[in-house]
């Protein structure tokens, strides 16, 4: 498929091939993401994943999230989102900020 250069860039930051365990997680919660093609479901990028399971997911779901990718990583692309602009910190409800920033002050690593 022949993408446009910046359209390009995107497409490919938002879709990605992921491990086995990963795409069975998002079998678990393809409910969350009713709106995206089952094809493509598993293609989704990492941050992508973290946005919508943070915000939209139950605390079971945050946890085997944190326990698939670390607790780090989460951070990671939580603080990404967070830091990127105010059009995609706007996907993030205003609580979810606040307590997911918190939890990865707390206990995930100063680096991050």
């Amino acid at each position: 498929m022949k993408l446009p250069g910046t359209l390009k860039k995107h497409w490919i930051f938002i879709f990605m091939r992921h491990d086995k365990n990963t795409t069975e997680f998002i079998n678990q919660n393809s409910s969350l993401f009713w709106y995206l093609p089952e094809a493509k479901k598993k293609d989704i990028s990492k941050e992508f994943l973290v946005e919508t399971i943070l915000n939209y997911g139950d605390m079971k779901a945050v946890k085997q999230l944190i326990k698939l990718m670390g607790i780090d990583e989460v951070a990671k692309h939580f603080n990404a989102i967070v830091n990127s602009s105010e059009r995609k910190k706007g996907n993030l409800h205003e609580l979810t900020i606040n307590y997911f920033t918190l939890l990865f002050n707390q206990y995930a690593h100063r680096s991050i």
